[in-house]
């Protein structure tokens, strides 16, 4: 699910658009390709569940919009994004504590 990057770290997502609220529910597929499962209230139209997504990372590690970048999954539910100026430890531990 979390990743070392040279930039940051690197998460990926499973994506529920079009819930009644955007919020953390989760962990999709433990394992080995284990996904943090988010509900977004934003639809999957014109890309508003993606920016909905990207707010909602900024908000949840205290970073700016402009640090959380989509890398693959543009389309798809299975997402990763890049979460700059973000370490492994640091991402680790607030997952966790969002997760109990």
């Amino acid at each position: 699910m979390l990743r070392a990057h040279a930039a940051g770290v690197t998460l990926a997502v499973r994506a529920q658009p079009g819930a009644k609220k955007t919020a953390i529910t989760g962990i999709y597929d433990p394992g080995v390709a284990a996904q943090l499962k988010v509900a977004v209230h934003a639809p999957p139209i014109e890309g508003r569940a993606n920016a909905a997504l990207i707010a909602f990372l900024a908000e949840v590690f205290s970073i700016p919009k402009s640090q959380v970048e989509l890398i693959t999954g543009e389309l798809s539910r299975s997402k990763v994004f890049l979460l700059r100026s973000v370490s492994l430890p640091q991402a680790e531990d607030r997952i966790s504590a969002l997760l109990v």
